[in-house]
């Protein structure tokens, strides 16, 4: 079974590019997408189900041309949650979860913590909630998490730790919280093939920094440690074009 997740930066704007092919090449099973920036209602049909047979769940928010998910996925789950069960943060629409059969898909897009911090606090609220969110899922079921969690969570995830030492998505507070929820029973999957550095999933569209490697790796499949089994395949697609990410991908038996 078959999972991607891409921080798209733009639905639209990525279909223009090569979203289409690069779904068609793929075949995933399940694809995650985070800053989708759009609604379904402003899409053609063809957008909607990615020229294929997939059913798509969107969580859009109230504000245009911000934020956003959405989960394509092959079958008809058995159910969506959209959100979190939180105003705060269900509004900008972060968050939207299938379940399946044999585990929770989680798809999320974590808030930025923005420039002079000014929206730490915010995002450590939504870590919370998000993990509360986890963990009562997981009593039923394992988790699959994929999504953009705006942290390099150690000095091998970013190509500049030393001058990025509490700058956004680099504090103390958003890795500590990630060391925490990882002991609460997930795996970063990436970590289980890949242990050096040097492998990113955002690069700034400035000054060359793609073309120099000099990137954030801040998107991430996190599986249940139950599942750790079936774990196969977990790689950064890092020359796919489109977007400032690029996509990762996860395969479980």
């Amino acid at each position: 079974m078959k999972f991607i997740s891409w921080n798209v930066n733009s639905f639209k704007a990525c279909w223009e590019k090569n979203l289409m092919s690069f779904t068609r090449k793929e075949k995933a099973d399940f694809y995650l997408f985070q800053e989708t920036k759009t609604s379904p209602e402003k899409l053609s049909d063809l957008e909607k189900t990615l020229g294929q047979d997939y059913l798509s769940f969107w969580s859009t928010t109230t504000r245009p041309g911000y934020s956003g998910v959405v989960t394509f996925a092959r079958q008809k789950p058995l159910q969506v949650i959209y959100g979190l069960g939180d105003k705060r943060f269900d509004e900008e629409g972060r968050v939207v979860t299938l379940e399946e059969k044999d585990f929770f898909l989680v798809n999320a897009y974590f808030p930025h913590s923005r420039r002079e911090l000014e929206r730490l606090r915010f995002k450590l609220n939504f870590n919370e909630v998000f993990a509360d969110f986890c963990q009562k899922l997981s009593q039923k079921k394992p988790l699959i998490i994929g999504g953009d969690f705006n942290v390099a969570h150690e000095d091998i995830d970013l190509a500049n730790p030393r001058a990025n030492q509490n700058n956004a998505g680099f504090t103390m507070e958003e890795r500590a919280w990630l060391d925490s929820f990882l002991e609460e029973g997930y795996l970063d999957t990436y970590r289980q093939f890949v242990k050096e550095g040097g492998h990113y999933t955002w690069w700034s569209y400035r000054f060359q920094c793609r073309l120099r490697n000099i990137g954030w790796r801040v998107d991430y499949f996190l599986i249940s440690l139950s599942l750790k089994g079936e774990l196969k395949v977990a790689k950064i697609l890092g020359q796919v074009p489109g977007s400032d990410h690029c996509p990762i991908e996860l395969v479980l038996e």
